[in-house]
């Protein structure tokens, strides 16, 4: 038994033993995150991918999946790397192994392990959408946008302030922001474009 799919291009849907419990997961997420971290939070690239693949889920939709697998990867892969060195090299994923934060928290807190792995299956399974890449562009620059805007500057939501935890001192912070906006695709979103759209069907 499927989800419902409602793509013109007939695309597959995906099973219910996928997206049921990947809905309850969100479902549990959110209220949690919410209370604790605050709205804000929810601009972090990856817990936006996190909405974004639960509604290509149920769509099917190859564009919201292909563009969170251009924005997101990379830095689902930083994570992987920080976590499996303990938290230590990166510091992305130290609070996973933060005692004062709570083990519920760094539960919930796992879906970096796995959605990675359902983006790169909804890949194998329906192919890349060329398009991601300037879709993704286009979509970063907003967040980033709403990110400095919005949130509070020792948040450093996307590090709209500088890479890291802390906010960077070398810089103007708009002339940072800037820079980031105009790196951010060149150096990491069109690589990744680029590998994706030689490894995977259109």
């Amino acid at each position: 038994m499927a989800a419902k799919q409602s793509s013109k291009d007939q695309i597959p849907a995906y099973p219910l033993w996928i997206t049921l419990p990947y809905s309850l997961f969100v479902a549990v997420l959110t209220p949690f995150y919410w209370l604790r971290y605050g709205p804000g939070n929810f601009l972090w690239f990856s817990d936006i991918a996190l909405f974004a693949v639960l509604i290509a889920l149920w769509t099917g939709n190859r564009l919201l999946y292909s563009t969170m697998a251009v924005g997101v990867l990379p830095l689902e892969l930083a994570w992987y790397i920080d976590f499996f060195t303990g938290g230590r090299l990166l510091g992305l994923a130290a609070y996973m192994f933060d005692p004062k934060e709570p083990v519920h928290m760094r539960i919930l807190s796992g879906f970096h392990l796995f959605m990675p792995v359902l983006i790169v299956f909804m890949l194998i399974r329906q192919g890349y959408d060329r398009r991601a890449f300037k879709a993704q562009t286009a979509f970063a620059w907003g967040v980033l946008l709403a990110s400095y805007w919005l949130t509070r500057r020792e948040a450093n939501i996307n590090w709209v302030h500088g890479p890291g935890p802390e906010a960077q001192k070398v810089l103007p912070p708009r002339t940072y922001l800037g820079l980031y906006m105009v790196l951010l695709p060149v150096v990491v979103y069109l690589p990744v474009h680029l590998v994706l759209k030689r490894r995977f069907r259109p």
